[in-house]
């Protein structure tokens, strides 16, 4: 079944009161349903496959989905597609529909339409209208380009259709540079809701990652509304230096919050040396100087054993795990992983769970789904949302096995 006619079917059955603000239909624009989403007021459906600890029901099919992010308060999930489209999901009932007023995005290589991200402060059981935070790629002159992040207004007045309003560029990558990858791009609030702060990856350049008169190669610290916050370490520098909180990092697709208001990040190694990092304001994580693994070419890197002086990370990966995101479970259906890191892997078609000891971290548990993994997402009740990579991509609802 397709998603038009799942949404037509949908729309004919569901009673009014029941279709939220902006929980939609599909315009019908290149994405098919794998399977009938379970109707409203099911309380069970069978799953469509089973791999260890996960039963799972898919809710439909992407092109090239990059991120997701819940509005907050709601239960609709909001779907970036690298190519520089974005869709949402109603995931209580498995209806899907449009945004419009993405910008437009420099598309080819890793770069395209990124991060989508709300503020936790303006939750709300309905979407009506509420700040909306996007990344994405922009061209520049001579065969340049750079990630850029922007801010604008969601507004959602249709059953199946969204736009946003007055998105405008708030912070740029500087400089932008030839080559279309190492974007990163990823964004996290602060616990407190003061700040927002987004990784910009070293763009497969290395040495931008130790020099503090670039943002390339660092993790972040900005206000909300994309200026450098106030008590960075480097601030005496000058712009761009004031925007840094950590350096010496490589090309970082995960960045979360822990539980206990720690900052980490997932990081791609070269060919080994993949990272899961503590945060911490100041330090230096040592790329390209040190790394554990070796370049592509097979040129040796000093490990990280070699220079105390440089920050180390919690657990690395040789081979590399490729990793897309990851989340910090909150337990509630899986109540013995609660704090775990929970990591897609898009080289190894994996989700890798990572128990979390504070600062510590041992791998504890890997499960292969046979496809590209670039995306994870928590849902409301626990439930975890897997998006795969590449045309086609499933979005995936994983809730417990056998129970």
């Amino acid at each position: 079944m397709t998603i038009r006619s799942l949404s037509i079917s949908l729309a004919l059955s569901l009673p009014a009161a029941l279709i939220s603000s902006c929980g939609g239909t599909t315009s019908g624009d290149g994405a098919t349903s794998q399977s009938t989403p379970p109707p409203v007021g099911s309380t069970s459906q069978a799953p469509d496959e089973t791999i260890g600890p996960f039963a799972i029901t898919d809710m439909g099919t992407f092109d090239e989905p990059w991120a997701a992010a819940f509005a907050p308060g709601t239960r609709t999930l909001f779907i970036t597609e690298k190519a520089g489209t974005m869709k949402f999901v109603d995931t209580a009932t498995g209806r899907i529909g449009t945004v419009s007023g993405v910008p437009k995005v420099d598309y080819g290589g890793q770069g395209g339409l990124g991060d989508v991200a709300f503020l936790p402060s303006e939750s709300s059981a309905t979407l009506d209208r509420r700040t909306i935070y996007l990344t994405w790629v922009e061209a520049g002159g001579g065969d340049t380009r750079g990630a850029v992040l922007g801010r604008g207004e969601l507004v959602c007045e249709q059953a199946d259709a969204c736009a946003i309003r007055g998105m405008n560029v708030i912070w740029r990558q500087e400089p932008k540079v030839t080559g279309r990858g190492h974007f990163s791009h990823r964004i996290a609030f602060s616990p407190d809701g003061k700040y927002l702060f987004l990784s910009s990856g070293e763009r497969q350049k290395g040495s931008p990652a130790q020099d503090l008169s670039v943002n390339l190669g660092k993790v972040l610290r900005l206000n909300l509304d994309g200026s450098a916050a106030a008590g960075n370490p480097f601030a005496d520098r000058g712009s761009p230096s004031d925007q840094i909180w950590s350096y010496g990092h490589r090309n970082l697709l995960g960045l979360h919050f822990d539980s206990a208001g720690r900052l980490w990040d997932l990081e791609h190694g070269p060919k080994g040396g993949d990272e899961l990092n503590h945060v911490v304001r100041g330090e230096n994580y040592g790329w390209p100087i040190v790394s554990d693994g070796v370049n592509y070419d097979g040129s040796p890197i000093p490990d990280h054993s070699t220079r105390p002086e440089f920050k180390a990370a919690a657990i690395g990966w040789t081979p590399v795990i490729a990793p897309g995101d990851f989340v910090f479970y909150d337990g509630k259906l899986w109540p013995e992983w609660t704090g775990d890191a929970i990591i897609t892997g898009l080289a190894t078609e994996a989700i890798i769970r990572v128990k979390m000891d504070g600062t510590s971290a041992t791998e504890a548990a890997r499960y292969k789904f046979g496809h590209r993994l670039r995306e994870i997402e928590e849902g409301p009740d626990g439930a975890l949302w897997l998006l795969e990579d590449g045309d086609g991509g499933r979005l995936r609802k994983l809730t417990p096995s056998g129970r």
